[in-house]
């Protein structure tokens, strides 16, 4: 047996929270379901073991996780107050709204303990017209991948793929028929995929969303087609650049012989040729500018 001083207050919260020594916070409906704009309760209740002046509160944690609390101190928070009004320890709501889907906790605490109920609200919303995702033109082999999503349905929708107005099996392995296709289809996403598209792939397709509450709705049909790899045309454009390589090199030819372009002798360099005057003495013995004395002259 443990006898820490540290461990026996811990032990001790445990059993208080999930109610080993006797007390109990609980709720008549652990689940509502109720229409939007529509009215409904959640109730609480606990035992005599949390005292006459126990504390109880609400809170409400929306589908995305986060918390906030709708009763405090004994009255509606603000952004409660003018829907939502405490009457003894059950909270009731004068409409709702699909973004009160989630779970909602009394937490009761007094004479040093603490316990909680649970209740989970379910706002009955219809699907709409879900958004649809079909690419119009896939490569043969290639991925394609088709998404469809309602975001106001309530609760969430699943979802249903159809093909030139039949509806596709989520599992096609198991149906005569669809034996051969590739697909893969996730219901609760709505994401439909080939991880190979075929020519046989090529069709019509629409999504429908579903739930408990309204009709199902479906969004228009849009096209598929699979084509293979345009092979004409990769030929054509390497016949158009060949083309164009040819008809450069014919340009260059037609210049170089109308003489457009210049010869590769007349592109050497010449020789600097230095323009020297004759002598002015004649018989070019004198270099130009050199003076030699012929003659002595005697005086």
């Amino acid at each position: 047996m443990f006898t820490s001083s540290g461990l026996l207050p811990a032990a001790l919260f445990f059993l208080a929270a999930t109610g080993a020594n006797g007390f109990s916070v609980t709720t008549s409906k652990s689940q509502v379901r109720v229409k939007e704009n529509e009215g409904t309760d959640l109730t609480c209740s606990y035992s005599a073991d949390f005292g006459a002046d126990a504390r109880v509160e609400w809170k409400f944690q929306d589908l995305k996780g986060s918390m906030t609390y709708v009763i405090f101190n004994g009255k509606p928070t603000a952004s409660y107050a003018t829907r939502v009004e405490k009457y003894g320890n059950n909270m009731r709501f004068s409409t709702v709204t699909r973004k009160d889907n989630g779970m909602y906790d009394c937490e009761v605490s007094g004479n040093g303990k603490f316990g909680e109920a649970r209740v989970n609200l379910v706002v009955l919303v219809p699907p709409a017209p879900p958004l649809c995702r079909v690419p119009s033109s896939v490569t043969t082999g290639k991925t394609a991948f088709l998404s469809c999503y309602d975001e106001v349905g309530s609760p969430s929708p699943t979802y249903r793929w159809y093909k030139n107005g039949v509806l596709l099996p989520p599992d096609p392995s198991k149906i005569a028929g669809f034996q051969n296709a590739t697909y893969v289809l996730n219901q609760e996403k709505g994401n439909l995929e080939f991880p190979k598209v075929s020519k046989m792939d090529s069709g019509q397709y629409y999504c429908e969303a579903v739930n408990d509450v309204g009709p199902p709705q479906s969004c228009k049909p849009m096209n598929m087609e699979v084509r293979d790899p345009n092979t004409g045309g990769i030929v054509a454009a390497v016949i158009i650049v060949l083309l164009l390589l040819a008809l450069l090199g014919f340009g260059i030819w037609y210049a170089y012989k109308k003489g457009y372009l210049p010869k590769k002798s007349e592109s050497k360099s010449k020789p600097n040729v230095v323009y020297q005057p004759p002598s002015l003495y004649g018989g070019g013995e004198e270099e130009d500018g050199d003076f030699k004395q012929k003659s002595s002259f005697v005086v």
